[in-house]
C-alpha cells in the first residue's frame, strides 16, 4: 500500500484506496457533489454535497471520509509549552490559545468557537476567575473532538484540565493536537484533509 493521492482531494499522503462499488474513479469515491446512482452520499452541514453520510469502509477496510477539513500547524509541544512563552513574556501563551481555537474550528467546522472570546477569557477573563477555567476545559473537549474527526483515540478533557492547573496544559495538548496534524502524512499546513468520523 502506497502513501499516494486521494480522491477528490488532491492532497498526498493518505493512501490509495481500491475503487468502491459505485465508484466513478480509481479511490473508491464519486467525484465531489455527483449523488446521482450512489446509495449513502448526501449533503452534511458545513461540508457541502458529495460526501458519504457515515464512516463506513470502502472495500479493502479503508475508512470513508464523512467530510473535509484544513489542516493545522505542527508545532513543538516543549517550545509551545514553555520556550517561547518564557522568551516572549508570557504573550506566545495568549497567541497559543487563540491559534490553537482558530485551528481546530478550521478543522472540523462542527467545533463551534470563537478563538477572540477564549482568548479574552483566558485574559480578562482572570477578573472573574471563572472564565478562564471554562476556557480550557472546552479547549480540551475541542481538541477531542477534533481527534474523534480524525479517527485517532481521544484524549481526556480532565487530564487536560489537571495539567493545565499544574503548569502543563498547553504541553500535553500540544502533542496531542500534532498526533491529529500527523494522521495526515505528506500533507502541510492549510491543506485539506478528510475526516473520518
Amino acid at each position: 500500500m502506497t502513501d499516494q493521492n486521494f480522491g477528490p482531494y488532491g492532497q498526498h499522503g493518505y493512501g490509495q484506496q481500491p475503487p468502491g462499488p459505485h465508484s466513478t474513479n480509481p479511490y473508491g469515491q464519486p467525484p465531489p457533489g455527483d449523488r446521482h446512482n450512489n446509495p449513502g452520499y448526501g449533503e452534511q452541514p458545513g461540508y457541502g454535497a458529495g460526501y458519504p453520510t457515515s464512516g463506513a469502509l470502502v472495500p479493502g477496510g479503508h475508512p470513508q471520509p464523512v467530510g473535509a477539513g484544513i489542516r493545522g500547524k505542527r508545532r513543538n509541544p516543549f517550545a509551545s509549552w514553555l520556550g517561547l512563552p518564557l522568551i516572549t513574556l508570557g504573550i506566545y501563551g495568549i497567541v497559543w490559545v487563540y491559534k490553537t481555537n482558530k485551528e481546530l474550528n478550521a478543522y472540523d467546522r462542527r467545533i463551534d468557537v470563537n478563538p477572540v472570546l477564549s482568548v479574552l477569557a483566558v485574559t480578562f477573563g482572570a477578573f472573574l476567575i471563572v472564565p478562564p477555567f471554562v476556557a480550557v476545559w472546552r479547549l480540551g473537549t475541542r481538541a477531542r473532538q477534533a481527534q474523534r474527526a480524525a479517527g485517532l483515540p481521544e484524549l481526556s478533557a480532565g487530564v487536560a484540565f489537571v495539567l493545565w492547573l499544574v503548569g502543563g496544559g498547553p504541553l500535553y495538548l500540544q502533542y496531542e493536537i500534532n498526533k491529529i496534524w500527523g494522521r495526515y502524512p505528506g500533507s502541510l499546513e492549510g491543506q485539506q484533509v478528510p475526516l473520518y468520523a
